[in-house]
């Protein structure tokens, strides 16, 4: 019987011709922007910008806190680290699309997990149950792409954070203008940083973005 395998995209090495002071700016900045870390810094970022969350005690906020840190950052980033020493990826880095297909996967069952736990409990804001609910529909999206061309996962939750921050827009708590002006700000310096290292073509950047932004919209209009 033939084994069926997952086909992926030709990919070459492209030499970095960009000056040393920007690339090691641009490595800077996607460390910053790291996408395993968007979850917590967004659910941080969401408690002070969304109103719904000034009656929820701090101990209950922190314990959120603590389970999404837990559930969608350590344990992936855990997994990645096992990785390497097991031969599953080459490089923490992962340079081309099939070295990211496992970590995608592994990924994806905590994103699942920490968002049926938040989209079952009462308490939690609609604006942080679309977030985590946006975030596991990114990925199922960047991984269904990735098999096709190497999608930017860092412009992802930039459109992500976009979208986020127009959810909250609509809703109409608060004056969304300057968040939304940071916001997008972030996500040209973020896509311009992967550029400059090289790390994925134009169409994959703006890709990204497009996906970022609508995986959250698509949350909000499921959610309400």
């Amino acid at each position: 019987m033939d084994e069926l395998k997952l086909s992926f995209p030709d990919e070459k090495r492209v030499v970095n011709t960009q000056p040393k002071f920007l690339q090691v700016l641009a490595h800077i900045v996607s460390y910053v922007f790291h996408p395993v870390l968007f979850p917590l810094v967004m659910t941080m970022v969401l408690s002070r910008l969304d109103n719904q969350f000034y009656g929820v005690p701090d101990k209950q906020l922190k314990l959120w806190f603590l389970s999404i840190g837990i559930t969608a950052v350590f344990f992936p980033l855990f997994s990645i680290a096992i990785m390497k020493p097991l031969g599953f990826i080459n490089s923490y880095h992962m340079p081309t699309a099939k070295e990211r297909t496992i970590p995608l996967i592994t990924s994806m069952i905590f994103y699942f997990w920490v968002t049926h736990v938040f989209n079952t409990i009462s308490g939690p804001p609609l604006s942080l149950k679309v977030l985590l609910l946006g975030n596991f529909w990114g990925i199922i999206a960047v991984f269904m792409v990735n098999i096709f061309t190497k999608i930017s996962m860092h412009t992802t939750v930039a459109g992500a954070t976009i979208g986020i921050i127009l959810v909250l827009l609509w809703s109409g708590h608060v004056n969304m203008a300057i968040p939304l002006l940071a916001s997008i700000i972030i996500a040209g310096i973020v896509g311009t940083a992967r550029l400059i290292l090289g790390a994925h073509q134009r169409g994959d950047i703006w890709l990204g973005y497009i996906i970022g932004i609508l995986v959250q919209l698509g949350a909000y209009v499921y959610m309400r």
